[in-house]
Parts: C-alpha cells; sequence; structure tokens
C-alpha cells in the first residue's frame, strides 16, 4: 500500500517525502504558540492566539506521524534506529504536552506561568524533534 502511494505520486511528479511537507504545521504552531504567550504578556488577547496555535498543532500531529511512518518504511525499509526511536519518544512526549495544554486551558486552571512552562516545554521538544529529523536526513 505505501509503496503504491509513493509510486502515484512519483507519477505525477512529486518526488519528494511526505513527511516533511506536514511537518512543518504541528513545528510552526508550536514555536508560535510559544512566541505568542510570550508576547501576551504585554498583550494579553494574544494568550488566546496561543491556545489556538496549541490546538492546531494538535489536529496535525497525528497526519504527521502517519507520513513519518509511511516515510520511514518507504526510505528505511522500518529499520529502528536510535534516531528513530527517539523521534517516536519525542513526538509522545509532544502530542502528550499539546493535549495537556488544552486540557488545562479548558478546565481554566492554565496561568500565565503554568502556560509560559508547557509552552517552553513543547518548543524544546520540537526543536528536538527537528534536530534529530536533520541528524536522520543529513548526518
Amino acid at each position: 500500500m505505501i509503496q503504491f502511494i509513493y509510486t502515484t505520486l512519483a507519477a505525477a511528479g512529486f518526488t519528494h517525502p511526505l513527511h516533511p511537507v506536514m511537518t512543518h504545521i504541528p513545528m510552526g504552531m508550536v514555536i508560535g504558540a510559544f512566541l505568542f504567550q510570550a508576547a501576551s504578556f504585554r498583550w494579553e488577547v494574544l494568550a488566546k492566539t496561543a491556545h489556538h496555535c496549541i490546538a492546531l498543532a494538535c489536529i496535525f500531529i497525528p497526519p504527521t506521524v502517519l507520513f513519518g511512518y509511511m516515510d520511514w518504511q518507504y526510505k528505511y525499509t522500518g529499520y529502528l534506529s536510535s534516531i528513530i526511536m527517539a523521534k517516536i519518544i519525542l513526538a509522545t512526549v509532544l502530542f502528550i504536552l499539546l493535549l495537556t495544554d488544552l486540557y488545562l486551558f479548558r478546565k481554566g486552571t492554565t496561568g500565565k506561568k503554568t502556560a509560559t512552562v508547557l509552552y517552553t516545554l513543547n518548543l524544546f521538544t520540537a526543536v528536538g524533534l527537528g534536530f534529530l529529523g536533520g541528524k536522520l536526513i543529513f548526518g
């Protein structure tokens, strides 16, 4: 099935891996949430924008993981290297952090300090994922 998808896309002229195309959405939203939260100390309304970024990142994590799995199966034949294992762990941690952010916000218990700590943890986790992705591709 995965081979069919990549063969079909290649026949249409698209030979790029699928995961990097999708990965920019949740990673950009995590970075955006951090920056909006930081700016919300001056402009309160931006805290809500930061929350919306977290919600959008949460929505796009599953398809990003799916495309990562597909690329891993297609390009690396499912070889479970230490980098892949670390990416799986960090992706799981990021998803749990994002869900925690959403839960606490909906419950109404997220203060500025808590949100800042969580968004910072999200940012560091996303940076780790990006670094490992770069190591995987560029060595």
